[in-house]
């Protein structure tokens, strides 16, 4: 598993003032050769797109915790169609409800992780989605 040459953004959009299991997947994808980039608390999904363009990224990780899942990944994905970037793949994370996730891949969402998965499977997730 490797994602060497991968540019990744991790963002904490909307209110939620909570970074550190965002911290801690930055942490972990940079160990396995990712480029991290961290857009730090609340952020609009406007700002993350942008942000996501101007860096040329593979992939949008989302970190929420506030309970606006829903309209945080589809705002961040209309955004990110907006500015031609569809094919920037996104993923979520944090405090998401087994019966919301359905919706947020209907949105846009590749993957979705919850605080319960091993971190050596959420890498290699987002290595293999990468590589599709």
């Amino acid at each position: 598993m490797s994602l060497n040459g991968k540019r990744i953004l991790i963002a904490k959009p909307g209110l939620d003032g909570h970074d550190v299991g965002a911290k801690i997947i930055a942490l972990a994808l940079r160990d396995a050769g990712a480029d991290v980039i961290y857009t730090g608390l609340r952020r609009s999904p406007d700002y993350i797109a942008r942000v996501a363009v101007d860096e040329d990224v593979d992939a949008v990780g989302l970190s929420i915790l506030s309970g606006s899942h829903k309209e945080l990944v589809a705002e961040t994905v209309r955004c990110l169609e907006e500015l031609d970037a569809s094919d920037i793949h996104l993923f979520v994370g944090g405090t998401i409800p087994r019966e919301d996730q359905d919706e947020l891949r209907e949105a846009g969402a590749r993957a979705i992780f919850t605080a319960e998965m091993p971190l050596d499977d959420v890498v290699a997730a987002i290595d293999a989605d990468l590589a599709s």
